[in-house]
C-alpha cells in the first residue's frame, strides 16, 4: 500500500474514531460529586444554566436523572401492536432533558440553539423552560417538585391538575424533591455547591 494511502486511511480511521461522542451515564448516579467528577463538561453546563436562568444545579440533576438517567442520546420506549409489531414510540422526548420535538423547536427558534443530546443545550433548554414556568405559575425555580410535575405535564397540564390523577407521578415528584436535596447536599461537602 502506498504511503499516501496508509496516511489517507489512519486520517479517515482518526476522524471516525474522534467523531464519537460518549452518551453512557456514570457511574454512581446516586452521588452528586462522582457525577461532576467522571462528567466535568456536566458542571460547567449546570452553572451556566444556573447563572442565565437561576435554577439550582441540584434541582437540573435530579430532573435529568428522572428524564434520561444522564444518557444523552435517550429515548422513550418503542411501542408494538399485538405485542409484536413496531408502531413507533411513546413520544418523541429526546436526549438528557427528554424535551419534546415541538417544545424544543420552540427553544431553538427563541434561543438560537441546537441539540438535545449536548448537555450545554440540554440544560439551558431545562433552564429557559422553569424560568417560564416560574413566570407563568409562579412556581419557585428551587421547587424540585412542582417544577418536575409542571416539566412532565407541561404548564398547561399542571395548570389544570392533571398530576393529580396520576399517584405515580406525583411519587416520583416527591421522590425528585428528595434527590434534590440529597444532590445538594453532596454538592456542598465536596465543595460544589
Amino acid at each position: 500500500m502506498s504511503k499516501k494511502l496508509r496516511v489517507l486511511a489512519l486520517v479517515l480511521l482518526v476522524a471516525a474514531c474522534g467523531g464519537q461522542r460518549d452518551y453512557s451515564a456514570p457511574r454512581d448516579l446516586d452521588n452528586a460529586c462522582r457525577i461532576l467528577d467522571q462528567r466535568p463538561g456536566y458542571y460547567r453546563a449546570f452553572r451556566a444554566t444556573e447563572r442565565r436562568w437561576g435554577v439550582p444545579v441540584a434541582v437540573q440533576m435530579a430532573i435529568i436523572y428522572q428524564e434520561s438517567k444522564f444518557v444523552g442520546n435517550a429515548r422513550t420506549p418503542h411501542q408494538y401492536a399485538l405485542g409484536v409489531i413496531p408502531v413507533g414510540r411513546q413520544s418523541s422526548a429526546y436526549g438528557y432533558s427528554q424535551a419534546l420535538d415541538g417544545t424544543w423547536a420552540e427553544y431553538q427558534r427563541e434561543q438560537g440553539r441546537g441539540r438535545r443530546d449536548d448537555i450545554f443545550d440540554a440544560t439551558d433548554f431545562m433552564g429557559w423552560y422553569m424560568a417560564q414556568t416560574a413566570a407563568e405559575l409562579g412556581i419557585p425555580l428551587n421547587d424540585t417538585e412542582n417544577q418536575y410535575l409542571a416539566y412532565h405535564e407541561g404548564r398547561g397540564g399542571y395548570a389544570r391538575q392533571s398530576y393529580l390523577e396520576k399517584a405515580w407521578l406525583m411519587r416520583v415528584a416527591s421522590d425528585l424533591d428528595q434527590r434534590a436535596a440529597m444532590y445538594d447536599a453532596q454538592l456542598h461537602a465536596c465543595r460544589r455547591g
